[in-house]
C-alpha cells in the first residue's frame, strides 16, 4: 500500500495563504505569479565505534511568492503563516521586480504549461523513516559498527542515516495547484584501518534512495552480506600493491560510474551552464548550445536520458517547482548531444529543445528550490546511461579485458569549470589479467577529457547490471542550494584510459 499525504502537513493553511498572495499579485498587475509553500523535515543519526555520536531533527517551514512584472522576476518569502503576511510578501516580490526591471534588457517570458487543477503526488515508499523510533534506528547503526569492528583490519567504524520528508504546495494565477510529498534516505557505513605503510577505509556502496525505512529491512539491498565482506575487503586493500601508472582498459561498476555521469554529463547538460548563466559557483559547460545535434559526446552505444519520473529516484517528483509535469527525454542519443535540462524561462527562450508544435517551447520540468527561502533554479534530473537490451553481464565484460582494472565504489573526484577535464578515484580497484580478477591494487585515479572518456566506451552491460546510484548533496547557485539526484547506469567497458598513481602525483 502506497503512502498518503501527511495530515500534519495538509492541516497547515497553505491554500488560504496561496489565495491571499496570488490575489494581491493579480491586483498589482503582474503577468505571472506563483506561490510555493514548503515543509521539509530532516533527521540525521551518526554512530562511531558502537556509540551514538548524535541525533538531530530540523524543520524548514515557510512560503515564497515569485512574479513577473514589467518583464522582470521578483521574489520574496515569509514564515508568518497569515493571509496578511502572504499579501505583504506578494507586494515585496512585485517591488523587487520593479527594481530588477531597470536592469533587465530582455523581458522575461515563461513557456506555457497545461493547468493541473488540484492534483496530488506521493513518492513510492512504504514506511516513513521519520515515523520509526530513534532508538530503533540507533540500535541498527550501533550493531553495524560493532560487527564491522570484529574484522582484524578494522580499527574504527562509523555509520550514519540521513532522512528527509519534503512536502510542497504550488499554485499559480492560471489555476494549477499541486500538493506533493516525497521521502528519501541515505544510510551508510565506513570501516577504517592501518596497514604497515598506509591507512585507508572501505565504505558501503549502497546508494541513497527515494524509498522508506523498508530499504533497510526488506532485503532489496543485502546489508548483512556487505557488512560481512567489508572488513576483509579493507584488509586486502591495505596489503594491495600500488598501481603502475599507464593506459588500462576499465570495467566500471555503477557504484562508481554514476558519479562520473553526474559531473561530466549531468552538470554539463544543464542549460543555464551551457548558456553561461551559472558561472560563479561551479563553472559553465563545454557542451554549448551551438553544438546541439552536432557534438559527438561519446561512442555510438552511448544513450543518456533525463528522467524525473523513475521510481525511487532522488530527483523524481510529479510536478516541478514551476508547476510543470515531469518527463523523460533524451540528452545523448547514439553518442550525439541532443538535449538539455531546462526550466520554463529557458524553455520559452529555446523552443527547439522541447517543441510543442506552436513554436513556444516547453520546460522539461527541471525547476527546484531546496527551501521556501530560495527561488527555484534549473536543477538536475535523474540523468542516466541506458543499458544494452541484450547486453553482457559484468563477468562477461571483465572477460573481454586482457590488461585492465575493475572499479567499484566512488570516492574523490575533480573536474574543471567547463566539465571537460577530470579525474576520479574509487573505493576499490581490482587488476584484470586475461579476463580474470587477480586481486586489489591501490593509489589509483583515472583521468580523461569528457569526450575522450565516453568515446572510449566499447560496451555497456545489460539490464541485469543496471543500478540507480546518486547523491544527497549536489550543490549549485548563489546563494547555494543543495539537491538530491540519482543516476542509473550499467556496468560498462572503456578502452585505453589513462591511470595515475596518486601517491606519485601527490604534491606535483
Amino acid at each position: 500500500m502506497s503512502a498518503q499525504l501527511d495530515q500534519t502537513f495538509t492541516s497547515l493553511p497553505y491554500r488560504s495563504l496561496g489565495g491571499a498572495a496570488l490575489s494581491r499579485a493579480r491586483e498589482l498587475g503582474v503577468t505571472h505569479a506563483d506561490f510555493r509553500f514548503e515543509r521539509v523535515r530532516y533527521q540525521r543519526l551518526g554512530v562511531r565505534d558502537g556509540v551514538l555520536q548524535g541525533a538531530s531533527d530540523t524543520e524548514d517551514l515557510g512560503f515564497a511568492v515569485r512574479v513577473i512584472h514589467h518583464g522582470a522576476w521578483g521574489f520574496a518569502s515569509g514564515v508568518d503563516l497569515t493571509p496578511e503576511e502572504a499579501a505583504r510578501v506578494a507586494e515585496t516580490a512585485v517591488a523587487v521586480a520593479l527594481v530588477a526591471a531597470e536592469m533587465t534588457s530582455t523581458p522575461v517570458e515563461v513557456a506555457a504549461e497545461p493547468v493541473y487543477d488540484d492534483v496530488t503526488w506521493v513518492s513510492s515508499y512504504l514506511v516513513n523513516p521519520l515515523d520509526v523510533p530513534v532508538a530503533e534506528k540507533a540500535a541498527l547503526l550501533i550493531d553495524w559498527t560493532d560487527r564491522l569492528r570484529t574484522g582484524a583490519a578494522v580499527d574504527h567504524a562509523s555509520a550514519y542515516l540521513l532522512q528527509v520528508q519534503e512536502n510542497k504546495y504550488y499554485a499559480d494565477l492560471l489555476g494549477t495547484r499541486t500538493t506533493q510529498q516525497r521521502v528519501r534516505l541515505q544510510p551508510g557505513f565506513e570501516a577504517m584501518g592501518a596497514g604497515a605503510d598506509t591507512f585507508d577505509s572501505m565504505s558501503s556502496i549502497a546508494p541513497p534512495v527515494g524509498r522508506g525505512w523498508e530499504y533497510l529491512t526488506d532485503g532489496s539491498y543485502d546489508w548483512d552480506e556487505e557488512i560481512e565482506q567489508v572488513p576483509e575487503l579493507l584488509a586486502q586493500k591495505l596489503k594491495a600493491p600500488s598501481v603502475e601508472a599507464g593506459s588500462y582498459d576499465l570495467v566500471i561498476h555503477p557504484s562508481n560510474l554514476w558519479l562520473t555521469i553526474h559531473e561530466s554529463i549531468g552538470h554539463a547538460t544543464e542549460l543555464d551552464r551551457a548558456l553561461g548563466y551559472e558561472a560563479n559557483y561551479a563553472g559553465t559547460s563545454f557542451a554549448t548550445i551551438d553544438q546541439l545535434n552536432r557534438l559527438q559526446y561519446g561512442s555510438a552505444i552511448m544513450n543518456v536520458t533525463g528522467d524525473r519520473t523513475v521510481e525511487h529516484g532522488l530527483s523524481t517528483i510529479g510536478y516541478d517547482d514551476e508547476g510543470v509535469q515531469t518527463q523523460t527525454w533524451d540528452i545523448v542519443k547514439d553518442g550525439v548531444l541532443v538535449g538539455y535540462q531546462l526550466d520554463r524561462q529557458m524553455g520559452r527562450m529555446h523552443p527547439e529543445l522541447n517543441p510543442t508544435g506552436d513554436g513556444t517551447g516547453r520546460s522539461n520540468g527541471c525547476a527546484y528550490a531546496d527551501s521556501p527561502g530560495h527561488i527555484p533554479i534549473q536543477r538536475m534530473a535523474n540523468v542516466s546511461l541506458q543499458p544494452a537490451p541484450d547486453g553482457p553481464s559484468t563477468e562477461e565484460l571483465i572477460g573481454r579485458v586482457e590488461r585492465g582494472l575493475y572499479v567499484v565504489g566512488d570516492k574523490s573526484w575533480s573536474i574543471d569549470m567547463q566539465r571537460f577535464n577530470f579525474q576520479f578515484t574509487g573505493q576499490r580497484f581490482y587488476t584484470i589479467t586475461d579476463g580474470q580478477l587477480v586481486g586489489q591494487v591501490r593509489d589509483i585515479a583515472y583521468q580523461a577529457t569528457t569526450t575522450d572518456f565516453w568515446g572510449s566506451m566499447e560496451a555497456v552491460g545489460g539490464p541485469q547490471t543496471w543500478e540507480l546510484g546518486g547523491a544527497f548533496n549536489c550543490g549549485k547557485a548563489q546563494p547555494g542550494q543543495v539537491a538530491a539526484v540519482s543516476h542509473g547506469c550499467p556496468t560498462s567497458l572503456f578502452r585505453g584510459v589513462r591511470i595515475l598513481n596518486t601517491n606519485d602525483e601527490a604534491g606535483h
